[in-house]
């Protein structure tokens, strides 16, 4: 099982309705290729139709290799479907794989939880209710903040996934000498090196 997520970041109702053509996307190549996908959660974006983020669940043998070939960042080329006359033309996802997070390699007297209120871009649109969590790994230091999903289980559920993502990476950061990077990653959208680039309203790659 592979959890994939889409997320528009802190972006504007354009990368919000690319979200939603990635989440179409990548379940039609998993039915094509034989992979169960399914839209566990969502949050919804300014326009209708449109979402800020997305978690869904592959299983299969190729769901692993689906994961990876959406991984990273990932840019349309086009006119905004809302402000057709707005000059950029340039919008981008990210797209981030998660293992669940079912055998933990800590307990649970280690966490530390806080509800927050989730943040928005110029202190607009932000969540009113605290969905957002907070986590803290107190052996460690790490402290994960996950806020793109509507409820406060499923963020509490993305937050212990990012942990034991990051978790596995410091221990090969030891070994590699790259743990300053690693201590200080977040959920951030790059934006280029886009990992597939996608134009025009029939989203073609």
């Amino acid at each position: 099982m592979i959890w994939v997520q889409v997320t528009s970041g802190v972006g504007p109702a354009e990368c919000q309705w690319v979200v939603t053509k990635v989440l179409e996307r990548i379940s039609r190549e998993a039915e094509a290729r034989g992979v169960r996908c399914e839209l566990i959660s969502t949050s919804e974006g300014e326009k209708w139709g449109a979402l800020r983020s997305g978690l869904l669940v592959l299983e299969g043998d190729e769901a692993a290799g689906l994961a990876g070939e959406w991984e990273g960042t990932i840019q349309w080329i086009g006119a905004s479907p809302y402000r057709p006359h707005h000059k950029r033309k340039n919008w981008f996802v990210g797209v981030e794989v998660f293992e669940p997070p079912e055998s933990a390699a800590w307990s649970e007297s280690e966490l530390q939880w806080e509800a927050v209120r989730s943040s928005g871009p110029g202190g607009q649109k932000v969540n009113k209710t605290n969905s957002a969590v907070r986590l803290m790994h107190v052996p460690s230091g790490i402290v994960i903040v996950a806020q793109e999903e509507r409820s406060q289980q499923q963020n509490r559920r993305l937050a212990l996934a990012r942990l034991s993502r990051l978790m596995e990476q410091r221990a090969q950061a030891k070994v590699a000498g790259a743990q300053q990077e690693l201590w200080g990653q977040h959920h951030t959208l790059e934006r280029g090196n886009a990992r597939r680039v996608f134009r025009g309203e029939g989203f073609r790659e």
